[in-house]
């Protein structure tokens, strides 16, 4: 099967310099109060938030049961996967078509933001889309998403013990993971010569003038911001506090004024090409870098840096079938693809973001040549996740008022 077309973002689209931005931050009180044309998508009432010490157990409406047992893929079926560029393997993809006789066509999204209020329009007939668990309580209660039939995915057991009955979705009825990852700094050694991960707040590189235009901060709201409170010294990534969300307004300020950070959804490249040096970016993007380096150009140049104890951002993204789809029998075949052995090795090498595989030894990556040394920090392992910081969903009035911080940031209107 040819290889499916995949649209590739304009870089450019991404790359919005601060400097561009009109000038101060309003007060905190006029963000979290003023009204907005630039709505994040609509909340659902009364979400349940799922946390690590509040795990939740998501009801199946008798309107939206499970597919039947026992089906076949859809005759003639095309399976339509929504997904962050650069995400899914293009040979993992082909070889699915050929095992299965189908078409797959994937659609791209640029941040979690933008996938979520295109799915409640409704105007869509995607199959899977891979968001975070931060997504899922809405998703759920707007009936967005399709429970899964648990016998179509019996590769479920190649995945890491804590996954099989996650706190964000037990029993995996609406969700299977897809990937592991940590945000961390990235940089190119060739172009910065300090050892940020050496200084003793590595994140404050991100206000050092001395890189002013030269950084870079994800294109994801939550993410950023959370590494923005984390420089603070504040470890609850889900503040709901006032005076914290203030602290964070004036920094995010304060580094617009400092660096004029580029915000980006495409950091592997944008490293890689040269437009920054120095970028917030998640470990998956970082080992991406090295398949975007200039023809010559040794993977030896980038450094990635994490906190060496697990002590900060550590999140999965997740499979989803969605409810809206045509094709959910071949989208559970799909997803028990993915989670194959060998095909998850296969995304890994292609992507840079890494299965909760047991069959991937976190440990002997550098050693069997996966990872270069010098990304070895990129290696998520197990007990990071008893330890790092998660990014979790937020009710309706924290969301927006997270929101309204974010969109004074990025485009100077409230």
């Amino acid at each position: 099967m040819p290889t499916p077309s995949r649209p590739v973002p304009n870089r450019r689209q991404f790359m919005l310099r601060a400097a561009l931005l009109a000038a101060g931050t309003p007060a905190v009180a006029a963000i979290l109060d003023a009204c907005s044309s630039a709505k994040p998508p609509a909340p659902a009432p009364s979400v349940e938030i799922a946390a690590p010490d509040k795990p939740v157990t998501w009801g199946i409406p008798l309107d939206n049961q499970p597919i039947a047992t026992g089906l076949g893929p859809e005759k003639d079926g095309v399976l339509h996967l929504y997904s962050y560029n650069e995400y899914v393997s293009s040979a993992a993809v082909e070889s699915f078509e050929r095992k299965f006789g189908v078409k797959v066509r994937i659609s791209t999204f640029n941040n979690t933001d933008e996938m979520l209020t295109k799915i409640q329009a409704g105007k869509s007939d995607y199959d899977i889309c891979t968001p975070s668990y931060d997504q899922m309580g809405q998703m759920v209660a707007q009936g967005l998403l399709r429970p899964l039939n648990h016998s179509y995915i019996p590769n479920i057991k190649n995945l890491w013990p804590v996954f099989n009955n996650p706190w964000y979705d037990r029993e995996w009825r609406y969700s299977v993971p897809y990937t592991v990852y940590t945000t961390g700094l990235g940089w190119r050694a060739d172009q910065i010569a300090a050892d940020i991960g050496a200084l003793a707040n590595p994140y404050e590189a991100l206000w050092d003038p001395a890189y002013k235009r030269e950084t870079a901060v994800i294109d994801d709201w939550h993410t950023a911001m959370a590494m923005v409170l984390l420089s603070l010294g504040i470890d609850d990534v889900n503040t709901s506090s006032s005076g914290e969300l203030t602290k964070l307004a004036d920094a995010l300020n304060d580094m617009k004024q400092k660096t004029s950070p580029a915000i980006t959804a495409t950091p592997y490249s944008d490293l890689t090409e040269g437009q920054i040096s120095l970028s917030q970016i998640w470990s998956g993007d970082i080992i991406l870098a090295k398949n975007f380096l200039p023809a010559g150009a040794s993977p030896d140049i980038l450094r990635y840096w994490f906190p060496p104890d697990g002590k900060g951002l550590v999140d999965n993204d997740l499979m989803m079938v969605l409810r809206g789809g045509k094709s959910p029998v071949l989208a559970h075949l799909f997803i028990n693809h993915m989670l194959e052995s060998e095909v998850a090795k296969q995304n890994f090498a292609a992507t840079g973001y890494q299965p909760p595989q047991v069959s991937i030894d976190p440990d002997s990556l550098v050693a069997d040549g996966i990872i270069p040394k010098n990304l070895a920090a990129a290696i998520v392992k197990p007990e990071y996740f008893d330890v790092g910081y998660r990014v979790l969903e937020l009710d309706s009035a924290n969301d927006e008022a997270w929101h309204k911080i974010w969109r004074t940031f990025k485009t100077g209107r409230t």
